[in-house]
């Protein structure tokens, strides 16, 4: 068996982080766990990253980038209306059929408000910027109408919600965030 090069043992423990992350947050997330994920030595994790917030920062990216990804996919070809559902179909799909990656969403956003509360901003910082870039990616293919957009990011934080509160598919909470039928104006 070959032997991993620096670089794919790194995404490895991006990804290993995105899990352990996603389950215990940024306090409750040893970096001894992500290493015994990844089969790796704590020495070697810190060879790779600097440190704990490196690491969860590397796994905020990838989620972000991964989201971004996902948005641009959906949307290729597309625009408005067309663009707006299938965006929103695409996320609800994988937050949906990937739990660790709405889970990370979370955590992001806790870490980001505790590590503020702390007077430690680096984790806003990193984590503004890629939403900004998110909101980017789905503002030109919603006509970059800005209430359009907000609208849309608003509609993905209830579903982050009801996803997370473990609405199923088909209760009636869902009723006002499916697409219409051809030709039926939306509630």
């Amino acid at each position: 068996m070959a032997r991993m090069s620096a670089e794919e043992r790194r995404e490895s423990v991006v990804r290993a982080a995105m899990t352990e992350f996603a389950r215990g947050g940024y306090y409750g997330t040893s970096t001894e766990v992500i290493a015994k994920r990844v089969g790796v030595s704590q020495p070697y994790l810190f060879r790779l990253f600097p440190g704990k917030k490196a690491i969860f920062l590397a796994a905020a990216e990838r989620c972000v980038e991964d989201t971004i990804r996902m948005f641009a996919e959906a949307s290729e070809g597309l625009e408005g209306e067309e663009a707006l559902y299938a965006m929103g179909d695409a996320y609800r799909k994988v937050v949906s059929e990937q739990p660790e990656r709405l889970m990370m969403q979370m955590q992001m956003y806790l870490a980001v408000a505790a590590a503020e509360q702390e007077g430690d901003h680096e984790f806003g910082e990193a984590v503004r910027a890629g939403w900004m870039r998110l909101w980017d990616t789905v503002h030109l293919p919603l006509g970059a109408d800005v209430n359009e957009t907000t609208t849309f990011m608003a509609y993905g934080m209830l579903i982050n919600c009801l996803v997370a509160m473990g609405f199923p598919p088909g209760h009636r909470i869902w009723a006002g965030l499916e697409p219409p039928e051809r030709g039926e104006e939306r509630p």
